[in-house]
């Protein structure tokens, strides 16, 4: 009897060991883990591309593993970029073509420089369907909501198609009132441009300052190479995109003048 109890005692005390070691190991994991919270908060604040973080990846860093604890693997400029334009998409919805077919969405990449702050370049895009309403007011809705009144920024817009006339009569009433900002507009096709409250509309927004433009060979080679997920790739223009922008471009004269 006791033997037995002796034996008890013994098997309590190696338990006891065994799990002040388990704690101890746990407690080394997780001083060793990268805090992934903060990577997350610091890739919404600081991130240069004014991006949404996609779903997968707010799911994944919610995850667990190592005790309940996520090791985050992934850098900034690696969250950053999961929220670029798939390249098959651009290619589809910015090819200038004369009859948009199937083309039922806008996406509207966007850069926004503050001048001379700290801040430096802002970067993102915005599509119709995500937006919940035209991207163009939702550029100044949901990206710049903020606007200090003492900043002159400069904002330049790439869009796969132009502004509807609802949204170049607001756009110009921002342009009107806030003298401060300086906005250019390069749009790969021209929407309905043959509509007469279109042209009205497009008047209106040059009026007001804007800067319109239809884009060139270069510069959809240039927002290729900035908002898309090209994986390095250059991006092969198709056989008449020189000429589709010289009717557009030769369009836009004509309503401007």
């Amino acid at each position: 009897m006791a033997m037995s109890k002796l034996c008890c005692k013994k098997l309590l005390v190696l338990r006891n060991i065994q799990t002040q070691k388990t704690e101890e190991k746990k407690q080394k994991v997780k001083a060793k883990s990268p805090p992934g919270r903060l990577c997350l908060s610091s890739c919404w604040k600081n991130g240069q591309h004014g991006q949404r973080l996609s779903l997968h990846l707010l799911f994944s860093l919610l995850s667990s593993s190592n005790h309940g604890i996520y090791t985050l693997s992934l850098s900034l400029s690696k969250i950053c970029a999961e929220d670029r334009i798939d390249p098959f998409v651009f290619k589809f919805q910015f090819k200038n073509v004369e009859y948009s077919s199937g083309r039922n969405k806008t996406i509207l990449c966007y850069l926004v420089d503050k001048g001379n702050t700290a801040d430096g370049l802002l970067r993102g895009y915005l599509e119709d369907e995500h937006a919940g309403t035209h991207v163009e007011e939702a550029f100044f809705t949901q990206c710049f909501p903020h606007e200090d009144p003492a900043l002159k920024y400069t904002v330049t817009w790439y869009v796969s198609s132009s502004p509807c006339s609802t949204c170049t009569t607001k756009i110009a009433k921002v342009l009107k009132d806030q003298k401060n900002i300086k906005l250019s507009i390069f749009a790969a096709r021209l929407f309905e441009w043959e509509e007469g409250e279109i042209q009205a509309g497009l008047k209106a927004l040059h009026a007001a300052g804007c800067k319109l433009r239809v884009m060139k060979p270069l510069d959809f080679s240039y927002t290729w190479d900035t908002f898309v997920e090209n994986e390095d790739q250059p991006l092969n223009l198709w056989e008449d995109c020189k000429e589709n922008y010289e009717y557009y471009h030769e369009k836009l004269s004509d309503i401007l003048q």
